[in-house]
């Protein structure tokens, strides 16, 4: 079957998911520029999840791109990944409210680790769909990338019981990982566009 409809909904889920989030987003208590720190946390936490649904969105665009059509099992996989990717505004809010309290941040940890399997998962389904041939397995390969992605998540939850910001700063860690441009699969789509 053709992917066209799963990559519309899950624009339209994410789209959603960062609507949620910035709704979530309360204005600041007084007229002042005084009453901005109460907003602070809120801010950071909605910027760190803002940025990684964007990885997340940019990425599941790429890897489409590469893929050409979809079947029930990978249906499934996407959908296991909207669901992690839904939790966000939720451990968001309760990380911001808690001023990025150790079981709120163990939990925010927990959400990416979970949707980056999700992830994982949904790549791996592709890749068994299309063949160990195809484009996308050339251009994903082993994906060392989102392996150790998963490990420091893994590391940074059991960190946030010692120290919260050090679990943060590695969560902000593994963003810029992902904001650096991964062309993998823009490489090898290109190639075969030639």
């Amino acid at each position: 079957m053709g992917k066209g409809r799963l990559e519309a909904f899950s624009d339209c889920v994410i789209s959603i998911i960062i609507t949620i989030m910035v709704l979530e987003m309360k204005t600041p208590p007084g007229p002042g520029l005084d009453a901005l720190s109460s907003v602070i946390p809120v801010f950071l936490s909605y910027v760190l999840s803002f940025v990684f649904v964007g990885i997340y969105w940019n990425n599941h665009h790429h890897l489409f791109q590469a893929a050409h059509r979809v079947n029930g099992r990978i249906l499934w996989a996407n959908l296991h990944l909207l669901f992690w990717l839904s939790l966000m505004p939720f451990v968001t809010r309760w990380m911001a409210e808690t001023h990025f309290a150790s079981w709120p941040v163990s939990l925010y940890g927990l959400v990416l680790l979970l949707g980056g399997c999700a992830y994982f998962i949904l790549s791996r389904a592709l890749i068994a769909y299309h063949g160990p041939d195809s484009s996308l397995s050339t251009a994903l390969g082993r994906d060392v990338k989102a392996r150790t992605s998963l490990a420091f998540y893994g590391v940074a939850i059991a960190l946030s019981f010692i120290s919260s910001w050090i679990a943060c700063g590695l969560y902000v860690l593994v963003a810029i990982f992902w904001l650096v441009p991964d062309r993998r699969i823009e490489q090898v789509v290109g190639r075969g566009a030639d």
